[in-house]
């Protein structure tokens, strides 16, 4: 998707895009028949690589540096670099075959009807359980800065983290049921910024506002090890807006240059937000930085805040696709009820996010859990076997298949431990 400026000049939107081609995939239209003008420069289209890849992952890297100790920082450069060499292997895969144009394109190219089913379940669960996450971030920030609050709904005195879910959600709904999402694409655009002022924000209450860096924490911590590779994965889970990356350039020689910088300042970004909250908070590190901040100085305020206004504004953009394929499953064009059916699907979701949000209340498991099966599975996993199917790399022994081989196996191990130590932390919990 392109929208035109009062200027001329195109400003992309490689989310929304991404959604859009993908829903003319699954309508079936043919790859090659999606026009891509392929516009976008090099620092426009890092530009939102960089956006795609920074994401609520930042507020929990201190937690997973907390799980594993500080030796588990090296588990961070591993990931990047593993992610860094997929995203490699998908503009590989798309200059096999010019009319791949997004990600279920690669899925059905390499396994047919099943890679391209496939990678769309992988693709709109991990969406699904990001945004429900959304909410459970949110609410426990408000709830960190208005511990004392009570609200009423339909009779019932709600307290706690419960009652701010349900007003997010009640506040995200409208958004939920617009269907132009540009406004909310530009200010979900954001994140490169909201990221650089939160942790501007946490180093000033480190260095200003009196906490400090003292905590030395653990070198290293075996156990914690599954969460702290989990955590880390969920970081870079934006492979699926890869492909439109790629079309999108003007100059698509210079894609791995763009996949490097951004890796390279995502990473950059994780390292030292990590760090710094682990010296700050040492074990005691939160699974959200934000809720260790002391809530009346104001760079925490603006540290909680910022942390708020992407999620919210990012909520509606994870749903779409999922709300576009229900709608194409369950309803028929001529439908003269389909505006009030559409709506009826998109509060429907909104409920059932909701009611998992209050059911499993734990932000750090549950995105520990994203990472460990859906984020694994999309960002490391799939590039390596789509690859090695549509190249036949796997006939041939030889460097290359050493390398993929490898970065396979630490894959299943994350997917393997990492998903079983997250369920396990869920159930005992309760």
């Amino acid at each position: 998707m392109e929208t035109k400026s009062q200027n001329g000049k195109f400003l992309y939107l490689p989310l929304l895009s991404e959604y859009d081609q993908f829903d003319r995939a699954e309508k079936g239209v043919t790859s090659d028949s999606v026009i891509i003008t392929g516009k976008t420069s090099f620092l426009e289209t890092a530009s939102h690589g960089l956006n795609a890849l920074s994401g609520v992952g930042i507020l929990s890297t201190p937690y997973a540096l907390s799980s594993g100790g500080w030796l588990s920082m090296i588990l961070l450069v591993v990931i990047a670099c593993a992610t860094f060499y997929t995203s490699l292997l998908i503009k590989r895969c798309m200059d096999f075959d010019p009319t791949i144009r997004s990600y279920p394109d690669i899925g059905d190219r390499a396994f047919g009807k099943a890679g391209r089913i496939l990678v769309s379940v992988f693709m709109n669960l991990e969406l699904y359980l990001v945004a429900t996450g959304f909410l459970i971030l949110a609410g426990d920030n408000l709830h960190n800065l208005l511990p004392e609050a009570n609200f009423c709904f339909w009779g019932l005195s709600i307290g706690g983290k419960q009652s701010f879910v349900l007003i997010v959600a009640l506040v995200i709904l409208p958004t939920v049921l617009l269907k132009n999402m540009s406004i909310l694409a530009y200010v979900s655009a954001s994140a490169v910024l909201a990221s650089l002022v939160i942790i501007g924000s946490i180093f000033w209450v480190a260095t200003y506002d009196g906490i400090g860096f003292h905590k030395r924490g653990v070198i290293l911590n075996w156990r914690g090890i599954p969460t702290s590779f989990s955590l880390y994965a969920f970081c870079y889970c934006a492979h699926p807006v890869f492909p439109t990356l790629y079309t999108s350039m003007e100059n698509q020689k210079h894609f791995s240059k763009v996949m490097l910088l951004c890796f390279s300042f995502a990473t950059i970004n994780y390292a030292s937000i990590a760090a710094m909250g682990y010296s700050m908070f040492g074990s005691d590190v939160e699974s959200q930085i934000t809720l260790n901040l002391p809530t009346e100085k104001f760079s925490s305020k603006l540290a909680i805040y910022t942390a708020l206004i992407n999620p919210i504004a990012k909520y509606a953009l994870m749903m779409t696709p999922i709300i576009n394929r229900l709608e194409e499953r369950f309803q028929s064009h001529n439908d003269k009820g389909s505006s009030s059916f559409s709506l009826l699907i998109r509060t429907i979701l909104v409920i059932s996010s909701v009611a998992v949000a209050l059911t499993i209340p734990l932000f750090g498991y549950l995105m520990s859990l994203v990472g460990a099966f859906l984020s694994v599975t999309a960002s490391i996993l799939l590039p390596c076997l789509c690859y090695l199917k549509i190249s036949g790399t796997y006939r041939k022994l030889g460097f290359e298949i050493v390398i993929i081989g490898l970065t396979v196996l630490m894959g299943i191990l994350i997917f393997v431990t990492g998903t079983y130590t997250s369920l396990i932390e869920i159930i005992q919990h309760f």
